[in-house]
């Protein structure tokens, strides 16, 4: 088993329901083991526009290869109506696989850890509360890149995943 971390983020629909209820599809796919969630978070878009986001991330063990998981998030995105007309436009659901363990990969439909893993306050901050520990291959400790970044509208809420 294999310690995967996974950004949740919406901001169109309902997105805390939305949230919700991708969380507890994960929590219960029979390959999962050890369920962990972060606190919630709301962030203004970053490099986009639309309504604030909400963002969390979770964390599990599973045996199934990257590109398994990749397409059970990719599912989930489209059980919720995910559409994709442009770059970091307004979703119903946003699943990101940030880390699978200590794998580095780069292939056309995935890279891990993910690429703009360091540069979102979003993921951050969840992934320090989750793993303040974590080590990301290639970067430093999540506090350093979490103090690095400009404000990027980050407030921790009180509502739990």
């Amino acid at each position: 088993m294999t310690r995967a971390y996974v950004g949740l983020g919406a901001n169109l629909g309902d997105p805390l329901q939305t949230l919700r209820w991708a969380a507890d599809a994960l929590r219960a796919r029979p390959r999962v083991s050890a369920w962990a969630a972060s606190p919630l978070y709301r962030t203004r878009p970053l490099e986009s526009s639309g309504p604030d986001y909400l963002n969390a991330v979770v964390a599990f063990d599973t045996d199934e290869s990257a590109h398994a998981l990749l397409s059970v998030l990719q599912a989930l995105e489209q059980a919720q109506g995910r559409e994709r007309p442009y770059r970091n436009a307004p979703r119903t659901l946003d699943l990101d696989l940030l880390l699978l363990g200590d794998l580095c990969l780069d292939t056309p439909s995935l890279q891990l850890p993910h690429p703009r893993l360091h540069e979102r306050a979003f993921v951050l901050a969840p992934l320090a509360d989750l793993a303040p520990g974590l080590v990301i291959p290639g970067r430093p400790d999540l506090r350093t890149m979490l103090d690095a970044l400009p404000d990027q509208g980050i407030e921790r809420l009180p509502d739990p995943l």
